[in-house]
């Protein structure tokens, strides 16, 4: 299979252009390294079944014969991180909505398979914990920056589920919940990776809040497999499949054990969100629990790798990467 991964020098893209070429599968990336970065591809990079193509997918002339050439697409390219999403919310809608729909127009005019990465941010504010794909979404006010991103990718599932039934394009949409691993920066906002990184140099561990928001997080090796079996699936076309991870974890208490984990002295502060997001426009959510039945139902796949794992390889990637630049 040749394979088209948009945003394919991302955290998460890039781990699934490894696992697929380590599978016999071409690869085809494009990326335009607003947030992906070179160097997540380096150990591909020279591999004759990969190829790399430096631009947007908002570049409509660049993508079409792409997709033209391929048999699937993975659309990874989005806005990512909540700083990111506050600071540039303008950015954030039209590089979400308007990216999407070039991928899908094209998909549809090829007939190639497309799965979508949606969030569990779509979800908004529900409390019917475990979140399933067919509940009732909550969003808050359009005054709340926030919340433009989880419209604009619950936009990206309708257009992609209208595509599908009045074309018949064959898609998939998966909510990631956060994943995390190797890789993923902590410019953004990143909880895991921004604590690994303040508590390796023995700084501040900065909560929002009161600490008591939960969070489920998934290894993204995990991850990368559910989204091949999701793309390969006939099953899942037209679905929409939650991905994560059940195992709930306070942010404060994940904060206390990441200074255990790496014998720092750094100490938690807690700050409030009024001076974290000084301009206003955020809301957070408490918890966020995903039912994962079914795609362990559809595609047979659960997660396997506990928090511990997680935290015990991003602190190894970062203690490396913190080294060098020592």
């Amino acid at each position: 299979m040749h394979y088209l991964i948009t945003g394919g020098c991302g955290f998460i893209g890039s781990h699934l252009a490894s696992e697929l070429l380590a599978s016999g599968d071409r690869v085809t990336v494009i990326d335009d390294l607003s947030t992906g970065r070179i160097s997540n591809i380096e150990r591909v990079k020279n591999d004759p079944n990969f190829r790399i193509i430096i631009g947007s997918v908002l570049e409509r002339e660049l993508l079409e014969p792409v997709i033209r050439d391929v048999d699937a697409i993975f659309h990874l390219a989005s806005a990512v991180g909540v700083r990111l999403i506050m600071e540039q919310p303008v950015r954030t809608i039209e590089t979400i909505f308007q990216g999407t729909d070039a991928v899908l127009k094209f998909a549809a005019r090829y007939h190639r398979k497309v799965l979508i990465t949606s969030t569990s941010e779509v979800y908004g504010k529900s409390e019917n914990i475990p979140f399933r794909e067919d509940g009732d979404r909550v969003e808050g006010p359009t005054t709340m920056h926030r919340w433009a991103y989880a419209c604009a990718k619950a936009l990206d599932e309708f257009l992609a589920l209208a595509q599908h039934k009045t074309s018949g394009l064959p898609v998939v949409v998966c909510r990631l919940f956060n994943t995390v691993g190797p890789r993923q920066s902590a410019q953004y906002g990143m909880v895991i990776p921004r604590f690994v990184e303040a508590a390796l140099q023995n700084q501040p561990l900065l909560v929002y809040g009161d600490g008591l928001q939960t969070r489920c997080f998934a290894h993204v090796k995990d991850v990368v497999q559910a989204l091949q079996a999701l793309v390969t699936s006939a099953r899942a076309v037209g679905q929409v499949y939650n991905v994560g991870t059940t195992e709930e974890i306070a942010i404060l208490q994940l904060a206390k054990e990441i200074i255990q984990h790496t014998g720092s002295r750094s100490e938690v502060t807690m700050i409030p969100y009024s001076r974290a997001f000084p301009d206003g426009g955020f809301e957070d959510m408490r918890r966020r629990v995903p039912c994962l039945d079914k795609i362990a139902t559809d595609v047979g796949w659960s997660p396997q790798r506990a928090l511990r794992e997680i935290v015990a390889d991003v602190v190894a990637e970062k203690r490396t990467a913190l080294q060098l630049v020592g």
